[in-house]
């Protein structure tokens, strides 16, 4: 049963086979068990799910049950929930709980699923692979030794050792992908704007969006019919008229072009997610699919671009902890200045504080132009790359990360060696473009693991629907999405 797609459950639960209640209890037993080593959850609540679980029987057994009631669900500990505890992985926020809910889970509460818990991330989002929280660095289920990405890390690994039936992360730059690509899943980071940040902890306002993480692209069309939609309350927020993402999802792959960029093959990518990639695109082409040529010229320069950008936003956006209002406070200070500056030095920790202060040094007097402004300019070059893309092909495939999951450690003390595991997925943010990822297959370690390698599906502006599709085609003929890591049952 865990190893069934939310579609699947949801027939259960549909046809009285098994209670949500049941189903609730089912991966609840199975994060008691398992998540004190992977350590993908940061917070429960039992009481508070099972009572969730409860109205959705209700819902269903009067016939008011949509595709995703009753089923449980892991919310990213970035989402605010009323009642809940947030922390963002940070000791900042280690006692903060929500005093109103996130568009995001008002959105699953009102489709009657069921949030199973809070799970890990990287500190307010800053990073690649989940060794930046407070609460501890989470597990690859694939290899206990390995990290499982980030900042999505916790969402991805619960997915992955089937401690929930879907997740939602967040994408900054890469943050769902990289992860999915790593814990071997399906993520997606949809067009900027679809769906609502109200709710969201803050990193970088001009690139956060939300998304969905499950073990298929059948799971994320059902889960993005929930996750977009217009809010008032959230200034970036698209008003589009509401589509339904499963429509697309049987359509032939006959006559489309796939464009492959010589930048994402260059060096620096690993041999060995090399050759799987390439065998997926071979895939592809059986399907029906035309493979074009194409270029992203600036690629290379979205990482500066982004660690310019990024930590430009965070610094404004992180001004707020204060230890005023909420969040941690200093127990002994002097004055106001002192708490202010104890209270961040002992609330924030080492990836956040370097990016305040890269943030704070660019966006400062005499540094502007030299830093951000430029940024800025590169960042338009960067959307006018996939512009020129897509004029010749329909969708942009590629490696999502250029290895399979790195041991714990590995990168912690070169933060430049971090910063390049997302090449290939920044510039998707950075041009405000949905990018997703799905299991390709796995490419052995030097130890003889299988690690997983995720491909990544770039579509232009709206065209998740057609994502969907193409993602789904692959998963009708390949079983990579369906496999469990060993030892986890």
């Amino acid at each position: 049963m865990i190893n069934k797609s939310l579609k699947q459950l949801g027939a259960m639960l549909q046809g009285k086979e098994i209670s949500s209640v049941e189903l609730t209890q089912e991966f609840l037993n199975r994060i008691d068990r398992l998540n004190p080593e992977i350590n993908a959850f940061i917070t429960l609540d039992k009481d508070r799910t099972l009572s969730q679980a409860r109205r959705a029987d209700e819902m269903l057994s009067a016939g008011k049950g949509t595709a995703l009631t009753g089923l449980p669900i892991g919310q990213k500990d970035i989402f605010v929930a009323k009642g809940w505890r947030t922390t963002c992985g940070s000791k900042m926020l280690e006692t903060f709980i929500g005093p109103y809910d996130a568009d995001i889970i008002e959105r699953f509460d009102a489709a009657g699923a069921v949030n199973l818990g809070k799970t890990n991330m990287d500190e307010f989002a800053m990073g690649s692979s989940n060794e930046t929280s407070y609460f501890g660095k989470v597990q690859n289920p694939w290899d206990r030794n390995r990290v499982p990405g980030g900042s999505s890390g916790g969402s991805a690994a619960a997915v992955a050792a089937r401690l929930c039936a879907a997740a939602t992360g967040t994408d900054t730059g890469g943050s769902i992908r990289q992860p999915a690509s790593l814990c071997g899943l399906s993520g997606l980071k949809p067009t900027y704007g679809l769906a609502s940040r109200f709710g969201m902890i803050a990193f970088a306002s001009s690139l956060d969006q939300s998304g969905p993480m499950a073990k298929s692209c059948e799971d994320m069309a059902l889960m993005m019919n929930v996750i977009t939609g217009f809010d008032k309350r959230d200034s970036t927020s698209l008003n589009r008229e509401k589509e339904d993402y499963t429509r697309a999802l049987n359509k032939p792959l006959a006559g489309l072009k796939v464009g492959l960029p010589k930048e994402y093959f260059a060096e620096g990518l690993g041999p060995e997610v090399a050759k799987v990639v390439q065998e997926a695109i071979v895939e592809y082409k059986k399907l029906g699919a035309q493979i074009v040529d194409i270029s992203l010229p600036n690629t290379q320069l979205s990482i500066p671009v982004y660690y310019v950008l990024a930590p430009a936003e965070a610094s404004s956006n992180l001004s707020r902890y204060d230890g005023v209002r909420y969040g941690h406070r200093a127990k002994e200070y002097g004055d106001l200045m002192d708490m202010y500056c104890k209270s961040r030095a002992e609330g924030f920790g080492a990836e956040v504080k370097r990016r305040i202060l890269i943030g704070t040094y660019v966006l400062s007097a005499g540094y502007y132009d030299a830093y951000y402004l430029k940024a800025q300019q590169i960042r338009r070059l960067i959307a006018q790359d996939f512009e020129n893309a897509f004029k010749q092909c329909d969708i942009i495939m590629g490696p999502t990360a250029p290895s399979t999951a790195f041991k714990t450690g590995e990168k912690a003390d070169d933060p430049v060696a971090m910063y390049l595991q997302d090449i290939y997925t920044i510039a998707v943010n950075l041009a405000g473009l949905p990018g997703m990822s799905i299991p390709a297959g796995f490419a052995p370690s030097e130890d003889g693991k299988r690690l997983p390698v995720g491909l990544q599906i770039i579509g232009n502006y709206f065209d998740e629907a057609r994502m969907l599709n193409v993602g789904h085609a692959y998963q009708q003929v390949t079983d990579w999405h369906t496999q469990m890591p060993e030892g986890i049952e």
